[in-house]
């Protein structure tokens, strides 16, 4: 990996121009960003609401991260801008991506950053999280990697009053099965999100929207050949017409 991969100018000055946006259009609250480490690896996790989550995340820290994005985005006219910034590319149609994986968890050996949601798509529905896919909690065993968990909550709306993002404690699963560190990272992020839709009280949590674990992940055990398998816990569903038509662009699993 070259050190321009790992750090590219490009996206450096994409993140600064955002940033100054953000500030000043969104002026989101960022907290607890002080658990993104300065150096080494880390997999940053959380819920997705909104197409500019990622950017949201890419202010929160001066280092690059590597977000993973719909394989159409870097086969489109802005390709180029895509694969410039560093982000990963996805194919939302395969059943398996195993490219994906795999330089996530080269991107993560070489102390990097990457940024992934678990919920693999945009949350439409009024359930807190969507179940949530194996992809981050494996890449993070495989590169010995610790994962930070955040929630954003609030609204994407001019000079907003409550957007926020906050980051909580970095989760450490190398002693954890692949099934247990996909419940441990859900419950963390479900946690933090209802302890903020609670503080703000601008989203309020209905009792049957916080559902278990059993009833709202995709954690089932997965048969040996999933588990010995290169790609078997980067499987997308396929995403649908509303998805791709309304700009479902970062998802990873």
């Amino acid at each position: 990996m070259t050190n321009r991969q790992k750090n590219p100018l490009l996206y450096k000055i994409i993140r600064a121009i955002f940033y100054a946006l953000f500030m000043i259009v969104y002026h989101p609250k960022i907290v607890n960003k002080a658990f993104i480490p300065r150096e080494g690896r880390a997999v940053l996790a959380g819920n997705h609401k909104h197409a500019l989550d990622p950017i949201l995340v890419d202010c929160c820290t001066n280092r690059t991260v590597h977000t993973l994005a719909k394989k159409e985005l870097h086969d489109g006219a802005f390709g180029w801008l895509f694969r410039g910034v560093g982000t990963i590319p996805v194919d939302l149609h395969a059943a398996h991506n195993p490219a994906a994986l795999d330089q996530s968890v080269e991107y993560l050996k070489n102390d990097c950053i990457i940024n992934v949601s678990p919920e693999a798509k945009r949350n439409y529905t009024d359930q807190i999280l969507l179940p949530f896919k194996y992809g981050a909690v494996v890449m993070a065993k495989r590169a010995q990697s610790s994962i930070i968990p955040y929630a954003i909550t609030g609204e994407y709306r001019f000079r907003s009053r409550n957007l926020q993002i906050k980051y909580g404690e970095p989760l450490d699963v190398a002693n954890l099965t692949v099934e247990e560190a996909n419940t441990l990272l859900y419950n963390t992020i479900r946690d933090m999100l209802t302890q903020e839709m609670d503080t703000q009280g601008n989203q309020p949590v209905d009792k049957a929207d916080v559902v278990t674990v059993d009833e709202n992940i995709e954690n089932q055990p997965a048969d040996k050949a999933n588990i010995d398998a290169e790609d078997g816990y980067m499987r997308n569903q396929p995403a649908d017409k509303a998805d791709v038509d309304t700009g479902e662009e970062y998802i990873g699993e």
